[in-house]
């Protein structure tokens, strides 16, 4: 029992011993900033598509998928796009009778077909939709847009971000006589590029299509795309000296 008894004097001891110990040691001078930055780009990669469908022309005359295909394909190659970025997107056809018994080519049958462009700039766009019937167009809108370059601007951003970081934390302890140390933790916000589509923009160059058409043809417009804002934040921790 006597041995006991010393046995648990001691690791009280040594308890308070290590506990005296901690509590001396002083205290980690730190400080913690957010930073953040942005920056504005010009995308260079949208994606656009346009939704043909078959019409009557008269009571008699329908216009079909082919024929409005082929136009927009002529109109596609004369902007000088390249091949490979103009691709079909989807198929698919509707009959307001029952349209799953009746056959294809069926005079009530209206196919449509939606096509997607790969371009670097909407210039184009509109000599494009006025090589194709007005009433062959069943809608026209931007899909997405990026850039070829995001990656790289996407660590230009975070890295902007953290010398914004570093200055506050520089002007704050610099306030108060101090200097900073070394980093002591650095952590990233998800943060993305953000932007605000408007999908009557396309439209609206759809239904200026036949105008443009009556006037003799629709001029290019070099008028550029909106821009992409790229954002990025970071919380990081200094010491102090």
């Amino acid at each position: 029992m006597k041995r006991l008894t010393v046995l648990l004097m001691a690791l009280v001891m040594t308890a308070t011993s290590f506990a005296q110990t901690t509590d001396n040691k002083p205290p980690v001078k730190k400080i913690e900033v957010n930073g953040s930055a942005e920056i504005e780009i010009t995308p260079d990669e949208i994606y656009f598509n346009i939704t043909l469908r078959e019409y009557m022309k008269n009571k008699t005359q329908k216009v079909s998928i082919t024929e409005l295909e082929q136009k927009l394909q002529k109109a596609v190659e004369a902007a000088g796009i390249a091949k490979g970025d103009f691709t079909i997107a989807n198929v698919f056809g509707y009959n307001y009778d029952q349209w799953w018994k009746k056959k294809k080519d069926a005079p009530d049958f209206m196919a449509r077909k939606q096509y997607r462009l790969k371009l670097t700039r909407l210039d184009k766009i509109n000599g494009i939709l006025a090589a194709v019937d007005e009433e062959g167009i069943e809608s026209a809108n931007v899909a997405s847009f990026s850039s070829s370059k995001m990656e790289e601007y996407r660590k230009q951003v975070k890295i902007e971000a953290l010398k914004a970081a570093k200055a506050k934390a520089e002007y704050l302890v610099a306030a108060i006589g101090e200097n900073l140390a070394g980093v002591i933790e650095i952590q990233e916000f998800n943060t993305d590029q953000y932007s605000d589509v408007r999908p009557e923009m396309a439209n609206m160059m759809v239904r200026k299509t036949a105008a443009y058409d009556a006037a003799g043809g629709a001029p290019d417009s070099n008028i550029d795309f909106k821009t992409i804002k790229i954002r990025a934040e970071v919380r990081a921790v200094w010491g102090i000296k």
